[in-house]
């Protein structure tokens, strides 16, 4: 079932969200295969192939729509880790977010940054002196 789209999908996946990625794919095997198979093939072996965006413009894209929809905190917690990983600062993240307060309200953008707060601190990206 694997084939070029797949395996070029899945290679994106682990250069954007390594771990946290490869760790969705597998909790998606247990009980839905399918899905775990189409989430690498047509958004990281078609979409994120695409030449007309870097992976630092599709990261703050992905991040700006998650938070605006305002109720997928685990995967924006995955494309947060993702941003940083492809060189998006946490500035950058930071400053996306507040934009989302404009157009998808404050609650989406209050749980956009509660999540990118956990993912800093996660990553040792926060201390008493930081704005983040």
């Amino acid at each position: 079932m694997h084939n070029t789209r797949y395996e070029s999908g899945l290679a994106k996946l682990k250069e954007i969200d390594g771990a946290a990625g490869e760790a969705v794919i597998e909790s998606l095997q247990i009980i839905a295969p399918d899905l775990a198979h189409y989430t690498i093939e047509f958004p990281f072996g078609d979409i994120y192939q695409r030449p007309g965006l870097d992976l630092k413009s599709r990261e703050l894209a992905t991040v700006s729509a998650l938070t605006a929809l305002g109720h997928c905190a685990p995967q924006l917690k995955v494309h947060i880790h993702g941003a940083l990983n492809v060189g998006v600062t946490p500035e950058q993240i930071i400053e996306v977010i507040i934009q989302m307060a404009v157009y998808a309200g404050f609650p989406a953008a209050l749980n956009g940054m509660t999540v990118a707060k956990d993912v800093f601190a996660e990553r040792g990206l926060l201390d008493e002196t930081s704005t983040a």
